[in-house]
C-alpha cells in the first residue's frame, strides 16, 4: 500500500503526501454502493469475477483483474478491506513491534552513554495510534477499488452453486451474486483448540491480543513459534513477564537453528521464562487470574498468569461457506485443494493465498493472485516460486529463503555451508548488535545459492537480495563480486560468498590440514 495513486487527485508541487492521504481518507469513506428492492433483499447482481476475500491476496486479485478490463466485484465481510493482515495481523502487530524496539532500544542506550527515563505508556493513545496505521491503508485499499472500477460489497459470502453466492450484510439483508468466475481468498483463522476455549477474555488468540486491553502483570504464551514470538516481544517490552511454552524442543519448530539461537539467547534476557518440551494440559478461570496446568521437566506444573496467548498456529476458513454446493475439494486439513495454476476442481472456482495451503503468508497470497489472474485471462502461467521468503519480526529478526541446511540433510541433497557471523560486520557494531549470522547454502558443483538465512537487525529487509539470488540462479561469483554499500549490514552476504571461495576480507578461518 505504500504509494497509493488515485487519478482522482493529481500531485501537484503544492500538494504534500499527507495532505493527499486526508483527501484520501475523505473519499475512502464513500463505498460503491448497491442498490436496494426491499426490506431485507438488495438487487441481484452479475459480475465477469468475484472474489471472496479482501485481504493481501484477495484485493490483489481483484485489482489484476479490473485492470485487464473485468468486470469485478470484491467481497469482504469486514468493515475494511485489507484482511487479516491489514487489520488484525501483519500491520497491527509490526507498528506495536516498532514501539517495543524504541523501547528496548531507550534501556539499551545507556550503554552507550545515553540515559533516558523510564517509557510512559499511555494504552489508550497506543491503541488509538495502531489503529489509525490500520485505518490509513485500509482506506487506502478502498480508494483504490473506486479507482480500478471495483465494487466493493461489504458481507459475508456463502456459495450456492458454482456460480452463484449469497451474499448477507451485517444489517441481515441478503442478495444474489451471480458470476463467471470466483477466487477464493477467503484466508484463514486463529487456531483454538477447545482445551483452551474456556469463555473468559483473559485467554486470548493473537486478535485479541493485539487489541491490548491492557498491559497484564503476567502472560503466558502457549506456543514458541513466530506469534507467540513477535507478541510475546511487544508485551515484554511494555512491562509484562512473559513466559512463553513450547511443546518441542526448540523455539521456532522448522527455522534454521543456526538462525533461531541468536534470537533465543536474546530472548530468554527479554522474557521471564521460557519452558521447552512443555505442555499446557488446562486451563481454569480463576478470580485471581487463569490457572495453568503445565507438564514439563522441571517446569512448576501450577501456575497462575494475569493473561494467556494462545498460538498454535492458524486454520484455512474452508467452513461454513457452502462449498459442497460446488466441485470444490477440500483435504484433511482443510485447504482448498488447487493445482499449480491455482484452479480447483471446480472450472469456475480458483483459490489463492491461505485457504489454498502452505506457507500460510501473505506475500504468497499475493504472488497467487497474480497466478490466478493470469490463469483466467488464459495466459501459460502456474505458480513456480522457489524462494518464499519467511520472516520472524522478532527483535532481531529471523528471515530466510530457499533451501535451509536441514532441509538438504532431510532431502539428502549435497551443499556446501557458509556462516558469517555479524561480529565482523562494521555496520552491526556500530548498531551495538553483532549477535546476528548470515548463512548461505550452496551447490558445491555448479556454486548455485540455493538458500539464504539471516537472523540480525533488518533481516526482513535484507532477505529480499537472497530471493532475488535463489530465484535467479545466482552463484557464488554473483554474489561475491557484487559492490555492496560500506557499512551496511548487506555486506554480510557478499562477504558470505567471498568465503565458499577461501577466505572473506573480515573474516579468517584457519586451513585444514
Amino acid at each position: 500500500m505504500c504509494g497509493v495513486t488515485c487519478r482522482h487527485m493529481p500531485l501537484s508541487h503544492e500538494t504534500s503526501i499527507g495532505e493527499v492521504y486526508i483527501e484520501m481518507m475523505d473519499v475512502a469513506t464513500k463505498t460503491n454502493t448497491v442498490n436496494w428492492t426491499g426490506s431485507n433483499r438488495m438487487a441481484d447482481l452479475e459480475a465477469d469475477l468475484v472474489v471472496l476475500g479482501g485481504g493481501p491476496g484477495g484485493y490483489p486479485a481483484a485489482f489484476e483483474a479490473a485492470d485487464h478490463g473485468l468486470k469485478v466485484i470484491l467481497v469482504d465481510e469486514g468493515s475494511q478491506p485489507g484482511g487479516v493482515c491489514l487489520n488484525r495481523g501483519c500491520i497491527p502487530s509490526k507498528a506495536l513491534l516498532h514501539v517495543a524496539k524504541l523501547i528496548n532500544e531507550s534501556h539499551e542506550a545507556t550503554e552507550w552513554g545515553l540515559t533516558f527515563a523510564k517509557p510512559k505508556i499511555d494504552i489508550a493513545k497506543l491503541r488509538s495510534w495502531k489503529q489509525s496505521v490500520t485505518n490509513k491503508l485500509g482506506g487506502g485499499v478502498t480508494e483504490l477499488c473506486h479507482a480500478r472500477g471495483v465494487q466493493l460489497i461489504k458481507a459475508r459470502g456463502t456459495f450456492t452453486g458454482s456460480n452463484s453466492l449469497e451474499l448477507k450484510a451485517a444489517d441481515g439483508k441478503t442478495t444474489t451474486l451471480s458470476y463467471k468466475h470466483c477466487i477464493l481468498a477467503s484466508g484463514s483463522s486463529p487456531a483454538m483448540p477447545p482445551i483452551f476455549a474456556i469463555g473468559d477474555p483473559r485467554v486470548m488468540d493473537s486478535t485479541g491480543a493485539l487489541e491490548l486491553q491492557d498491559i497484564p502483570g503476567s502472560l503466558l504464551v502457549v506456543g514458541g513459534g513466530y506469534i507467540g514470538l513477535e507478541m510475546g516481544t511487544v508485551y515484554a517490552a511494555l512491562g509484562s513477564k512473559v513466559t512463553v511454552v513450547e511443546l518441542t524442543p526448540n523455539l521456532l519448530p522448522g527455522a534454521d537453528r543456526d538462525l533461531v539461537r541468536p534470537l533465543a539467547k536474546r530472548l530468554e534476557k527479554q522474557f521471564h521464562k521460557i519452558h521447552l518440551n512443555t505442555k499446557v494440559e488446562a486451563l481454569e478461570a480463576a478470580r485471581g487470574g487463569i490457572k495453568a496446568t503445565l507438564a514439563g521437566e522441571g517446569v512448576d506444573p501450577k501456575q497462575t498468569f494475569d493473561r494467556v496467548l494462545v498460538a498454535i498456529g492458524r486454520r484455512p476458513n474452508s467452513k461454513n461457506l457452502g462449498l459442497e454446493k460446488t466441485q470444490v475439494q477440500v483435504n484433511e486439513k482443510g485447504f482448498v485443494v488447487v493445482d499449480k495454476s491455482m484452479k480447483t476442481a471446480d472450472p469456475a472456482i480458483l483459490a489463492i493465498g491461505d485457504v489454498a495451503g502452505e506457507p500460510m503468508l501473505a506475500h504468497k497470497a499475493t504472488r497467487e493472485a497474480k497466478v490466478a489472474v493470469e490463469t483466467l485471462l488464459g495466459k501459460p502461467t502456474v505458480f513456480d516460486n522457489i524462494a518464499i521468503p519467511a520472516v520472524v519480526f522478532t527483535d532481531p529478526e529471523v528471515a530466510w529463503c530457499g533451501l535451509q541446511e536441514h532441509e538438504a540433510k532431510e532431502r539428502g541433497i549435497e551443499v556446501k555451508v557458509i556462516r558469517y557471523s555479524w561480529a565482523a560486520s562494521g555496520r552491526a557494531t556500530t548498531l551495538g548488535r553483532n549477535e546476528g549470522v548470515t548463512k548461505l547454502i550452496f551447490d558445491p558443483k555448479t556454486e548455485r545459492v540455493l538458500g539464504v538465512g539471516l537472523c540480525g537487525v533488518g533481516a526482513g529487509e535484507m532477505i529480499a537480495e537472497g530471493v532475488v539470488a535463489v530465484e535467479m540462479a545466482a552463484v557464488a561469483r554473483d554474489l561475491a563480486d557484487s559492490i555492496h554499500a560500506h557499512p551496511t549490514l548487506s555486506e554480510t552476504i557478499m562477504e558470505s560468498a567471498e568465503a565458499f571461495f577461501g577466505q572473506a576480507t573480515h573474516m579468517y578461518r584457519p586451513k585444514k590440514s
